[in-house]
């Protein structure tokens, strides 16, 4: 009897740790297109589009979907840099904006700048959480440093799983120089 019991608690441990196994999420690190730049995403993106802005900077563009969450970058590599990270994150706000029209953005809780990648003082970010025309909800965070700028999103009809998403939108990194 004792030795039918160890074994079934050996068996419900054993699938116990299968389960969680099977169900874990892997995060990768992918490159943006020849950018330089990178991301952890915890789905493939396999092809990021690259276009050009009217003022040529390089646009590139990816998104995967991962338990009905869609995440996204758009990196903007500029074709002129800017020395000044405020006017840098001036920028980078203003394409905020312009990404809430795209999106058909309905409402936004507004943005809350000071932020920081990896605690760098060469970085500016700013976050926002946004809702769209058909009721999904966004939380999207922007990332600069003069050379490049970002933004990295979350999106989804549920409500979206915070630390989850903020481990993604904290995940982008600019080219080592």
């Amino acid at each position: 009897m004792k030795k039918m019991i160890v074994l079934t608690g050996s068996l419900f441990l054993l699938m116990s740790l299968c389960t969680v196994s099977v169900t874990a999420q892997s995060f990768k690190k992918l490159s943006i297109g020849k950018s330089g730049c990178s991301l952890y995403s915890y789905c493939e993106i396999y092809l990021f589009d690259e276009s050009k802005s009217p003022d040529s900077s390089t646009i590139y563009m990816g998104e995967c979907n991962n338990d009905n969450i869609i995440y996204g970058t758009i990196c903007v590599k500029l074709l002129e840099a800017f020395e000044d990270l405020k006017v840098a994150e001036n920028v980078l706000q203003s394409y905020m904006d312009y990404l809430k029209n795209n999106f058909k953005i309905t409402s936004a809780t507004g943005y809350g700048l000071g932020h920081r990648l990896q605690n760098s003082e060469q970085t500016r970010g700013i976050i926002d959480y946004w809702k769209d025309d058909q009721q999904r909800n966004w939380k999207v965070k922007g990332w600069t440093n003069g050379k490049f700028l970002t933004v990295m999103y979350a999106y989804g009809k549920k409500e979206l799983p915070e630390s989850k998403v903020n481990v993604f939108l904290d995940g982008f990194r600019f080219p080592e120089k």
